[in-house]
């Protein structure tokens, strides 16, 4: 018997939803809902999805095995507190369900999740936040079947067991982090997104690239504490299942994300390979965790001013999730290369095998990133999405906050080495 009192942990989890993949696996979405015994069925999305007609196109699909369905189209891109305990107030009210599809981004796929919870057990939406902000309730039981049909090839969301979403009167960002969330089943269609533009391909692309590195880069599963079953977390540091996911990832990666961008409406070759590097991330970081830029991304976010990115909505600044993990990504990484120098040096030709030996060691990977960064038109640093200098200071407590990344960081910051972090991120190039 292993003594559970020991210092080192010796077991890693690791855990997907299965998957159907190809393009029309959307087509299959009413046989799939079927199987799982589904009779009246909520189907979630936003506004730009339903006005493409993808949902009405499942809706119809479901009716062909006698299955009833509601649209919501009213999910919030970058979902809030208050977005989100709107869906649920909906769905309450004209629920009852017995399952969901979801068929948009990760803002839609996490507010499914959210809304699977809180209708399948009683309770608000603070009583299941992670702490400090949230109580950390554990989901008592089982969810009801949920189907996860992403758009964009970014989030991963259709992989993971968590979802984030924007505390307003904090501007801060968290969210909920337990194995029970995880979708039902992946229907992964890459013809979903030939029609998304550019700037939006540049940006999820860049929270794959975030997903894979960090998870990849991630305190090792054997450095952690020994935990008891009861106390294991979602994120349990990179080991070697997720390691693979995310190096076949970042390999997709560098094939498929430029041409993506640049020829996305046509290059349906690229699209899918995107898709399945969003999926592959989600199966790495949904399992290792991820650390400092997806931490510093959450205040970011949060405290955004007047900044309206092109390709999104225009009637409230934002700063997308993809843009904001990877604006501080280059500096956490020159921060955390002594941790694991072998790791970063492999990300990094795994990105750009041709730029890869090029310049010092703890520099290549930050050079790697910084240049696809700039061949997509990522802003540059925070400058590039109206913060500077004098907002560190402010911008410092948020990240802190995100205890839970950050302790996945093989080597942990403090609040010094954040404000430097961000600081030299003001400007990537």
């Amino acid at each position: 018997m292993v003594d559970t009192g020991s210092v080192e942990e010796t077991i890693f989890t690791w855990g997907a939803p299965p998957l159907k993949f190809g393009a029309g696996a959307t087509d299959e979405i009413g046989f799939e809902a079927s199987g799982f015994g589904m009779t009246r069925v909520l189907i979630v999305t936003d506004r730009g999805v339903a006005s493409i007609g993808v949902p009405q196109r499942i809706s119809d699909g479901l009716k062909r095995y006698n299955i009833e369905s509601d649209i919501f189209a009213d999910v919030h891109i970058e979902p809030t507190d208050q977005s989100i305990s709107s869906a649920v107030d909906y769905a309450r009210q004209e629920g009852p369900w017995d399952g969901f599809i979801v068929v948009g981004g990760g803002s839609a796929i996490d507010t499914a999740k959210a809304i699977n919870l809180l209708t399948s057990y009683p309770g608000e939406l603070m009583d299941y936040i992670n702490k400090p902000i949230g109580k950390a309730k554990v989901p008592p039981g089982p969810l009801k079947p949920l189907i996860a049909v992403p758009t964009t090839a970014g989030t991963g969301s259709e992989s993971t067991a968590m979802c984030v979403m924007d505390i307003l009167s904090m501007r801060v960002k968290t969210g909920i982090s337990h194995w029970r969330l995880r979708p039902t089943l992946a229907v992964v269609d890459p013809l979903l997104t030939l029609t998304l533009a550019p700037e939006v391909t540049a940006a999820s692309g860049m929270d794959i690239v975030c997903h894979a590195l960090e998870s990849y880069t991630a305190k090792y599963y054997t450095q952690f504490d020994r935990k008891t079953p009861e106390a294991r977390v979602t994120y349990c540091g990179s080991n070697p299942v997720s390691d693979l996911w995310c190096e076949k990832s970042m390999a997709l990666i560098s094939q498929s994300l430029r041409l993506s961008v640049l020829d996305g409406h046509d290059n349906i070759e690229a699209r899918s390979n995107m898709m399945l590097a969003a999926t592959f991330a989600g199966m790495g970081f949904g399992n290792a965790g991820v650390h400092i830029p997806h931490a510093n991304a959450y205040p970011i976010a949060g405290m955004v001013k007047d900044y309206r990115p092109a390709g999104y909505p225009q009637e409230e600044a934002m700063v997308p999730h993809g843009q904001a993990v990877s604006l501080t990504a280059p500096e956490a990484f020159r921060f955390s290369f002594d941790s694991a120098p072998e790791r970063h040096l492999r990300a990094a030709e795994l990105i750009n095998p041709e730029a890869a030996s090029v310049g010092a060691p703890a520099e290549r990977l930050p050079s790697v990133l910084i240049q696809l960064m700039r061949d997509i038109d990522i802003p540059n640093g925070l400058g590039g999405v109206g913060y500077s200098e004098s907002d560190v200071a402010d911008l410092v407590p948020g990240t802190m906050k995100q205890q839970r990344l950050l302790s996945t960081c093989a080597r942990t910051p403090t609040e010094d080495d954040i404000a430097s972090i961000l600081t030299k991120s003001i400007s990537n190039w």
